[in-house]
């Protein structure tokens, strides 16, 4: 029993430490993650963004570091008025989701 309560008070330990380490990334940080090579620079992935919705306005951007990596998530608002949620791979800028915002 106490070898049992002593693995679930590990994975609990590793869950919540892991937990930690998800969200947004610091601005003053993102210069050095494109540096080490980690993240396109977000000039780059803006452009990826645009092309998916010509004539679009990017109304907000977060940079959040996920357990499988960096992501870019975008909110722009299209020549018509309509928003839409984009999120790119950080590091590839490939495209995870462009769908309309609701």
């Amino acid at each position: 029993m106490k070898t049992l309560m002593a693995l679930l008070t590990a994975a609990a330990l590793t869950l919540t430490a892991g937990m930690a380490q998800a969200g947004d990334v610091p601005i003053d940080q993102i210069p050095q993650l494109v540096k080490e090579g980690k993240i396109k620079p977000q000039e780059a992935l803006d452009q990826i963004v645009l092309k998916l919705h010509p004539g679009a306005t990017i109304t907000d951007r977060d940079l959040d570091n996920h357990f499988n990596g960096y992501e870019y998530e975008v909110e722009v608002r299209d020549a018509k008025g309509v928003e839409w949620d984009v999120d790119l791979n950080a590091a590839t800028g490939e495209v995870l989701k462009s769908k309309q915002d609701t």
